[in-house]
């Protein structure tokens, strides 16, 4: 079994095999149909499914009156038949007698609008009325079934956020007073966080604080910042409600929620530090051809949120999801790349939204592993044999990936830089910047993991930070101890700008990380739209859109790239300092995806370690160890041919087949590499096809 440990002790998710299989919904079927699906998972080589997500209503129709029958039954066929349940505590939205009996408990928007029950999760986060009921069903779930024999793990709630992450209630602003006075102590504290003092926002008593609703003009950018995190902490409250119940009564349990991959509203470094297993719901654009770029992004940060260990991708599509403007189906041969793209970043599943596509509701038209026609249609085929596919990698499950490289993912940095409008520029975006720098280092043959702004970074040997708008002294320090033991650090631009309080650095950015980086920024100097200016870089020219900085660089700075166009032509651009035996690198401009390969190619020259001299964005090599044997994925997610040199021999998982020299894989084809460890992590080089 796959054990996972916190801070109090170790549970296992109980399951004996990589969790295949999806969302199970029989509420919205026949007994009869129950019966078929069993037959048919079977079948689908299906290990686990979830449910009960939204069936509250359905287990307990009126106030106090449960109807339990349909689901002892279902969970009994189940388990008869071998598969695996992860159990929700169906309390992902409130059924409508609640919601109708407390409409007081129902959600606002910025503009002090109710939202209205017919959707899902109509509830405020901190509604005292929620959390109770919340409570009360989780404990009458976890009292029914918590000794149920094919339980494998609890499922809390779902996707925290996804339609309501932030209230602007009144019961949210006695929450967010509440939040204040533990945060600042006094109202003294509060002013001089907030910087009252400009344009007369002073307060004089904390009744007179609500949440930010829509205003005559900017909102106090701290008063926004304080919000998000609020926000996001209101909703770790509910998570952490639910864990208590389930600690007290079934306390042998592994507990998860459902992420969002690379979500904005919640910080799920927070969360994954409450829960026993990260979980994801993945959904890469079917229309991006260069999607899994920012899949990698968003399992890197699962892997990395407990420290490596291996995660569980609990949702994904068939084929096409329902939400989109225009849902464009999986060409034949995504699925299983996509899902291998998963396992390859350290999931040990390959789960669904859903087993059996709905014939109403809001996702009737969203694909699922057994379509509207049922056995034949072309999701079931497909991901039938994926199911079975996945037999042949049973000895990957537990193992974890092996990477030198990690992005540091900051959730304050992402909301103080995207919450305000008075910045210098609206058109740098953290997000944006980390998915750039993430496909340079991605294309360049590197598997990226996620770190806190504050480390550890011990197991790297270049951390980059593409954007840390605020930064702290800790931060800084620990970037220092890094770079001074021999780690490269790459800084962008408008990072070290404000303390956790929306405060200039004195002395202006980049703060407390100017003593490692060697330079000063004398004025942010943002392009306006459509302008491109252009930077030389090791004889090269790059183009530089959207921003820049005039930067002062210390004399024993190395300026790596300097502007060669515009009002900073001859001006530093890119910049490099030794600092013990490694360097800290400061980028103060975006730079077109060209450019980003040819400095990050220097980046990792620099640390000592290899970047693909032929690229091809569809091609992604992965390793996962268990510290005897390496297993490396190799990925074409594109349609022409693509060609990996293997740096030692082994056999691929898949076909049984011995595997050496080169290997060439067509449209959507892949490779699951078994090989002795290597000492260092494997890289794999790509040559033309038929070379």
């Amino acid at each position: 079994m796959t054990q996972h440990r916190d801070d109090e002790r170790v549970r296992e998710v109980r399951i004996d095999a990589l969790a295949f299989g999806g969302d199970y919904n029989p509420d919205q079927w026949s007994e009869e149909t129950w019966h078929e699906d069993i037959r048919l998972m079977k079948e689908a080589g299906v290990t686990m499914v979830s449910l009960p997500i939204f069936s509250w209503p359905q287990l307990e129709p009126e106030p106090g009156v449960y109807d339990w029958g349909w689901l002892d039954r279902v969970l009994d066929l189940l388990h008869a038949a071998g598969i695996r349940i992860d159990l929700a505590t169906a309390t992902a939205t409130p059924p409508s007698w609640l919601l109708r009996a407390h409409p007081e408990m129902g959600p606002w928007d910025a503009e002090g609008r109710r939202l209205e029950f017919g959707s899902r999760q109509t509830y405020c986060p901190s509604s005292p009325i929620w959390r109770e009921n919340v409570a009360r069903m989780t404990r009458a779930m976890a009292e029914r079934y918590g000794e149920h024999p094919g339980l494998a793990m609890w499922h809390i709630s779902n996707e925290y956020g996804d339609h309501v992450s932030r209230c602007w209630c009144s019961e949210s602003s006695r929450h967010f007073r509440r939040w204040l006075a533990d945060r600042y102590g006094d109202l003294d504290g509060l002013n001089e966080a907030w910087g009252v003092n400009v344009w007369g926002q002073r307060y004089t008593s904390w009744d007179h604080i609500e949440v930010p609703r829509t205003a005559p003009g900017p909102i106090n950018p701290t008063q926004l910042l304080d919000f998000e995190r609020f926000s996001s902490d209101a909703m770790l409250e509910l998570f952490q409600l639910e864990i208590d119940v389930l600690r007290e009564v079934t306390p042998d349990i592994a507990v998860t929620t459902n992420f969002m991959s690379m979500f904005r509203d919640l910080d799920y470094w927070d969360f994954a530090a409450r829960e026993d297993i990260v979980t994801d719901d993945a959904y890469p654009e079917p229309a991006d051809p260069a999607s899994h770029v920012g899949a990698a992004l968003n399992y890197g940060l699962m892997r990395s949120l407990k420290g490596g260990r291996p995660w569980l991708l609990l949702e994904s599509s068939a084929s096409a999801t329902s939400w989109r403007d225009v849902n464009v189906p999986k060409a034949p041969g995504k699925i299983r790349v996509e899902s291998l793209q998963a396992v390859a970043h350290g999931s040990d599943s390959v789960m669904f939204f859903q087993w059996r596509q709905a014939r109403y509701g809001q996702e009737k038209f969203h694909s699922s592993m057994l379509g509207h026609r049922g056995e034949r249609s072309r999701s079931f085929q497909e991901t039938k044999a994926l199911g079975n596919e996945l037999k042949r990698l049973e000895q990957v499950r537990g193992t974890r990936v092996r990477s030198r490289v990690a992005l540091v993912v900051d959730w304050d940095s992402w909301w103080g830089s995207s919450a305000v409008e008075s910045l210098p520029s609206q058109r740098l975006q953290w997000a944006d910047q980390a998915r750039a720098w993430h496909r340079a280092m991605h294309t360049l043959g590197h598997a990226v993991d996620a770190v806190r702004a504050a480390g550890p970074f011990e197991e790297y040997d270049v951390v980059v930070v593409p954007n840390l708008y605020i930064a702290d002294q800790a931060q800084a320090d620990a970037m220092r101890a890094f770079v001074e033991n021999g780690g490269h650090v790459v800084v962008g631009p408008f990072s070290g700008v404000v303390d956790a309080t929306e405060k200039v650095h004195e002395g202006g950015a980049p703060g407390p990380l100017r003593d490692l980086l060697g330079i000063e920024v004398d004025e942010q100097w943002p392009l306006a739209d459509g302008v491109v200016e252009r930077a030389f870089y090791d004889g090269d020219t790059i183009d530089v859109p959207c921003w820049a900085e005039w930067i002062e660089a210390d004399a024993d700075v190395e300026v790596r790239g300097v502007h060669a166009s515009g009002v900073l032509e001859g001006r530093p651009a890119i910049t490099r300092r030794t600092v013990g035996s490694g360097s800290a690198w400061y980028v103060s401009t975006m730079l077109e995806p060209e450019g980003m390969l040819t400095v990050f190619r220097d980046v990792l020259r620099s640390a000592g370690l290899p970047a693909r001299r032929h690229v091809d964005v569809d091609a992604e090599a992965v390793t996962r160890t268990d510290g005897t044997t390496d297993y490396t994925f190799l990925l074409n997610h594109g349609t022409a041919p693509v060609a990996f040199a293997l740096p030692a021999s082994g056999v691929d998982l898949l076909t049984g087949a011995d595997a050496a020299g080169v290997v060439e894989l067509g449209g959507y084809g892949a490779a699951v590499i078994a090989s002795p460890h290597a000492a260092s992590v494997p890289f794999i080089s790509l040559t033309a096809p038929n070379e």
